[in-house]
């Protein structure tokens, strides 16, 4: 248990600069056992993520989002909440898009929060960016969807946890 405290101070201290301060300190206590997960693999045994990965074996991509080096922004259930229950079901019926919103919240290479704060905007495994702004302590993508926790590492890559489905442009 003090091991578990210091380590959790060191992070703090680590981070505690940066705009993902708060978002990083609701990582998952588990965390280190996480990374020996794949990306697919973490998010499968977080019950806030089963719409996201039963939408990702859904559209194929879970061998992809396996192997490789990546960065996902990954919306919880609550997030999929938010989208109109049309749009899941027409997504759901179209897997050429489905994949292509899915792919737009994946970015290639391990892009860690000290990383995503530097950044005005980010390729995606979709072709299209998704931009990216600091406001206060506060990460938000394409202006509105926000960061709420980094940093969730897994053998192949990293997930940050934002609180809305990303839309590619059209």
């Amino acid at each position: 248990m003090k091991q578990h405290r210091i380590a959790a101070s060191l992070a703090a201290v680590s981070i505690a600069a940066t705009p993902f301060a708060v978002a990083a300190a609701n990582a998952s206590p588990s965390a280190s056992t996480a990374a020996n997960k794949t990306i697919v693999g973490v998010a499968s045994s977080d019950p806030q993520f089963s719409t996201l990965v039963s939408l990702v074996k859904k559209a194929g991509l879970a061998g992809t989002l396996s192997k490789g080096s990546y960065t996902v922004f990954a919306p919880t259930n609550a997030a999929f909440a938010k989208v109109p229950k049309a749009t899941l079901t027409a997504l759901g019926k179209d897997k050429a898009k489905l994949k292509a919103v899915l792919l737009y919240h994946v970015v290639r290479g391990r892009v860690p929060a000290t990383k995503v704060v530097k950044l005005k905007s980010a390729k995606t495994l979709n072709g299209a960016s998704v931009k990216i702004s600091v406001k206060g302590k506060s990460v938000y993508l394409n202006g509105s969807t926000k960061v709420v926790k980094t940093d969730v590492k897994a053998s192949n890559g990293i997930i940050h946890v934002i609180n809305r489905v990303l839309l590619p442009p059209a």
